[in-house]
């Protein structure tokens, strides 16, 4: 059986010193550490305009999705998914954080005036599954094609 974590302890055991992870969000002002990808978790990062309704999708499948998090103003979302998940991406517009790469993250349940979390990790590993990902990235996509051939659109 896996004990149970606090959503803070489980983001912090992928540094690589998590105690030092937990002091710098409790003490930098922004509420925010640099966490490595690769260990717990790899990042597929979407432009908002398609994360946003693949997230939709993703909720209407899935009880509880993987950790999102969105930037500034809503331009990008990262979707936490497997570690080695970024290795084998081939998604032609997401970007990856995987091995070798680190993200901002910030403290789960604290405001800060940057990345925030959309869905907050709840502690236990819950990461979303890439094929159901993709496969929710595409509905969304041809949504957002349908969306724009109904509002006449031309992309050609």
């Amino acid at each position: 059986m896996t004990e149970a974590r606090t959503p803070v302890e489980w983001l912090a055991s992928g540094a690589p010193d998590p105690d030092a992870c937990r002091w710098e969000w409790e003490r930098n002002p922004a509420g925010i550490a640099l966490l490595p990808a690769g260990r717990l978790w790899d990042v597929l990062i979407l432009p908002g305009r398609l994360g946003y309704p693949t997230l939709d999708v993703l909720s209407r499948v899935l009880d509880q999705p993987g950790p999102v998090l969105v930037d500034f103003g809503d331009a990008r979302m990262g979707f936490f998914v497997p570690p080695g998940t970024a290795a084998r991406w081939l998604g032609t517009g997401v970007r990856t954080a995987g091995r070798g790469t680190w993200i901002v993250v910030p403290y789960p349940g604290r405001s800060t005036g940057g990345v925030r979390w959309l869905i907050p990790p709840d502690g236990s590993g819950t990461l979303t599954d890439p094929a159901l990902l993709e496969l929710a990235m595409h509905e969304a996509a041809a949504g957002l094609a349908t969306d724009r051939r109904d509002r006449g659109v031309d992309d050609g």
